[in-house]
């Protein structure tokens, strides 16, 4: 199991933040692994929301069904699974304690199934820098929502 986290900060207010990033579509945008991120299911984004994600991760093609587990004022959990592997990915946003905009905290926990075990030492460190570049994406992104 391999677990990667970014604490940053952001100029948008934590609303703007949650409601933006509950839409898992938005993936394309800041997630530098995602290739496409599709819903699945109709109406507004909510607990249960399904979206089709299709990721290159060192050269490596997989695609995942991510769910929306939770979503509350300052937390969102979706959880990504296939036969090989399963993502629990746990957005918290809270407001910045040193002034405006939101404290962003992104946790990925990556449990690889089956065969694909053997190769967790070498995905603690390929996941380490996608971490890395989804941090600079996301607040990239994230503060073109302030302006």
């Amino acid at each position: 199991m391999t677990t990667v986290s970014r604490t940053f900060d952001v100029r948008p207010e934590p609303a703007v933040v949650v409601d933006y990033l509950k839409d898992f579509s938005h993936a394309e945008e800041w997630d530098p692994g995602t290739e496409s991120c599709t819903r699945i299911d109709p109406g507004p984004v909510q607990v249960g929301s399904t979206w089709h994600n299709v990721s290159k991760i060192a050269g490596v093609s997989t695609e995942l069904t991510y769910t929306l587990q939770q979503l509350t004022d300052d937390m969102i959990v979706l959880v990504g699974s296939n036969d090989t592997a399963r993502s629990v990915d746990t957005i918290t946003v809270v407001p910045n304690p040193e002034g405006t905009g939101s404290r962003v905290t992104y946790e990925a926990v990556i449990e690889l199934k089956g065969a694909a075990k053997v190769a967790d030492p070498i995905m603690k460190i390929v996941f380490e820098k996608i971490g890395s570049d989804t941090e600079d994406d996301m607040t990239t992104v994230l503060n073109r929502l302030a302006a």
